[in-house]
Formats: C-alpha cells, sequence, structure tokens
C-alpha cells in the first residue's frame, strides 16, 4: 500500500521517476522497487521518499488501509503509466 501511495503522490506532484530519485539521493531501480511494494528496500529509502511526496506514514485504521488499497487501486488504473516533462516551451509573453 506505501509503494501505491507514493506511486499516486509522485505522478500527482508530476514528478518523474529521475526527478524524485535525485531528490531522495537514490537509483532509479531503488525507487521502482520501492513503488512495486519490494520487502527487501530499506525502510529508511522508503520513508525519504514518502516524506518527499508528502505521504502519511502511519494510519492505525485497518478498515481505511483496505479502502484506501482499493481506492489507490482505482485511481492508478486511470493515471498515465509514466510522466514526461513536456519539451515544448510555452510562449506566455503577452
Amino acid at each position: 500500500m506505501l509503494g501505491q501511495l507514493i506511486r499516486l503522490a509522485r505522478i500527482s506532484h508530476k514528478l518523474t521517476f529521475e526527478e524524485l530519485a535525485e531528490r531522495a539521493g537514490m537509483s532509479r531501480g531503488l525507487l521502482h522497487r520501492i513503488e512495486k511494494g519490494d520487502p527487501g528496500c530499506a525502510i529508511g529509502s522508503v520513508f525519504e521518499v514518502a516524506a518527499i511526496v508528502g505521504v502519511r506514514l502511519f494510519d492505525a485504521d485497518q478498515a481505511a488501509l483496505a479502502k484506501g488499497v482499493t481506492s489507490n487501486e482505482t485511481t492508478l488504473a486511470l493515471l498515465p503509466k509514466s510522466v514526461r516533462k513536456s519539451t515544448r516551451s510555452v510562449k506566455d509573453d503577452f
């Protein structure tokens, strides 16, 4: 669930893997494993990424957690698979 929340927050903030990994000081591969929920990731790295994207770490209500997982899966299915920075420059001089 934490990996889903991190991915959802990263996409919502329109951050690419590269940008978030750079901010957290880790490799893209580690960030990818964190988002996939790999239990082999260091918990400190997971907490660091969660803090950067603004994910709440603790919630004691099991029903809320289960509902959150379902909601996150639905939301993630609707979001794009990846985030890319626009290469077009916007002409905003009026």
